[in-house]
């Protein structure tokens, strides 16, 4: 019930060069569960904006009344990687050596926010639901940690799809919830959703 909302939210989009180069933003008025309408939407050039400072910028919506006011910083993505299952960060033993050192009980409060990195080992899935007329399924997998996100490849026609992925995250709040969802690939519709698993951070 606010023409004037604030959110406060902060969102990390982990940009790689071979993606676009477009950050594209929707905003939604929602009067119930089942109705939704589309208040406008904007876009932001990201390799127009300077590097490791945070811009403030104010974006008309298109066609439609009203602006966001953003901030928005482009900067070196540091503790984040997808890697092949042979080729994983981490799994030299000298490496886990130096990360281990980095965290010991002696270092803690060197960088009170620099609390560690999470690796998720993605294998495989079994057994999935089929969301296709042919019995098959398009299954990518999507992996959220707190405001993060990441995702696999999609398997095509395979309801025991193999990804042999490994994501690594930096750790920003230990009270995080890893979700793990399962979804079907549907060309330019929304993916069909085949199952989801959440795992908090203090059970592992």
């Amino acid at each position: 019930k606010s023409a004037n909302p604030q959110w406060r939210e902060q969102f990390d989009f982990h940009y790689f060069s071979d993606r676009k180069d477009m950050l594209d933003i929707e905003v939604w008025r929602k009067d119930n569960k089942k109705h939704e309408e589309l208040l406008g939407t904007c876009q932001v050039d990201i390799t127009a904006l300077p590097t490791k400072q945070t811009n403030c910028l104010e974006l008309p919506l298109e066609k439609h009344p009203g602006s966001l006011l953003m901030l928005i910083a482009v900067a070196p993505c540091t503790g984040v990687s997808i890697s092949d299952l042979c080729v994983c960060p981490l799994g030299d033993p000298s490496e886990r050596q130096q990360i281990s050192q980095r965290y010991c009980i002696k270092n803690s409060f060197q960088d009170i926010k620099d609390i560690g990195f999470l690796q998720v080992k993605v294998l495989k899935a079994v057994d999935l639901l089929a969301a296709d007329f042919a019995g098959k399924s398009d299954p990518f997998c999507v992996l959220e940690l707190g405001n993060d996100s990441l995702q696999t490849h999609t398997v095509y026609k395979n309801l025991n799809p193999e990804w042999n992925k490994v994501f690594t995250f930096p750790i920003k709040d230990i009270h995080d919830v890893l979700e793990v969802t399962v979804f079907d690939e549907d060309g330019d519709k929304p993916p069909d959703f085949l199952g989801k698993v959440a795992i908090p951070l203090l059970s592992v």
